[in-house]
């Protein structure tokens, strides 16, 4: 119960938090782009199955890889997409502390 609460407030109050502190002007267009980042998890349906609780994304689903990672972190370096860089790299830690926990 407390890993669910804490996984899902990562994925979705901290970045609230974040575009609220950090960019209070287009604080909406970054939450958006932060819940966004949830799209990644599409790489789930490629699994069998679907969803495992007791399952590490990181290194498993293919836009959880560790190559995908290189790519998100690379985005932090383009001024035009460093907002998308940023979410999908805290939706990888949000599921990296979900890991741990585990």
């Amino acid at each position: 119960m407390i890993r669910s609460i804490l996984h899902y407030g990562l994925h979705l109050i901290v970045p609230l938090c974040i575009a609220l502190l950090f960019f209070p002007k287009q604080w909406k267009k970054v939450y958006i782009i932060f819940l966004g980042a949830m799209l990644i998890d599409i790489d789930h349906l490629l699994a069998n199955p679907i969803f495992d609780p007791n399952r590490c994304s990181i290194g498993f689903h293919i836009l959880h890889s560790y190559y995908a990672m290189i790519v998100y972190g690379f985005m932090l370096f383009l001024p035009k997409i460093r907002i998308i860089g940023i979410a999908l790299l805290w939706h990888i830690f949000t599921d990296q502390i979900d890991c741990w926990m585990m």
